[in-house]
């Protein structure tokens, strides 16, 4: 692939970016990354994703792929030579890595937020439960997926290790801020002995940002919401 061909457009703290950035280091792919400013959105983001003008945006020659978890299937497949395959070649497999993906985006996700928005001692309280209740299911999930092995894809970082390795920080800062313990390697084990290799990984090492940045971005715009709806 020639140099530049590949460019991908994002922020630097998203999830559904960096999973694309680690997916793209796993396979060793060279691209040009491109950051956003979502407040601000430019032609060039508003032009290869017009309906949601959303991040990430992977640009492949004249090729456009938006969404997350269509771009990592992309890449997998149009790279199937390049790499270990992210995805399990079996269909049921897939279909199984593709569900826990979805299941990750929707709860995970949302308890995050929900905790950096609690503004109440009883808010907070409810999305820990929540995210508690999703880790633990992601616990029973690795246990069958890695068959024993280090990561949910097996023997290398697949699917749903990029997936899920995304949020990484995001948890470990919403700890923090809620003064709480979120990944608790009391609870979920397996996936505390999973983050440590994950994170030790030159996929993540090389993408994910420091929790003390991403601690300090939410912090900021936690603040600025707040602030918004004092106002309002």
């Amino acid at each position: 692939m020639a140099e530049g061909e590949l460019k991908l457009l994002g922020l630097w703290y998203s999830p559904f970016v960096l999973r694309v950035r680690m997916m793209l280091e796993q396979k060793g792919l060279s691209y040009e990354y491109l950051e956003q400013d979502l407040s601000n959105k430019r032609e060039l983001l508003l032009k290869h994703n017009p309906i949601y003008k959303k991040v990430p945006v992977l640009i492949h020659g004249d090729r456009v792929i938006c969404e997350s978890l269509v771009i990592l299937e992309y890449i997998d497949e149009n790279w199937s030579g390049t790499g270990p395959c992210v995805l399990p070649a079996d269909p049921y497999e897939r279909a199984v890595s593709r569900f826990w993906a979805v299941y990750i985006d929707d709860k995970l996700l949302t308890s995050i937020i929900g905790i950096l928005k609690a503004v109440t001692e009883e808010e907070k309280a409810e999305n820990i439960v929540d995210i508690h209740a999703a880790l633990e299911m992601l616990e029973e999930s690795f246990k069958k997926c890695s068959a024993g092995k280090s990561f949910f894809g097996g023997d290398y970082i697949g699917f749903l290790d990029v997936t899920l390795g995304s949020y990484l920080v995001g948890i470990r800062a919403a700890e923090r801020i809620s003064e709480s313990k979120l990944l608790d390697e009391t609870m979920v084990p397996l996936l505390v002995d999973w983050e440590n290799r994950f994170l030790a990984a030159d996929c993540a090492k090389k993408t994910l940002p420091s929790v003390e940045r991403v601690e300090e971005q939410a912090r900021m715009i936690r603040g600025t919401r707040w602030k918004v709806a004092s106002a309002n």
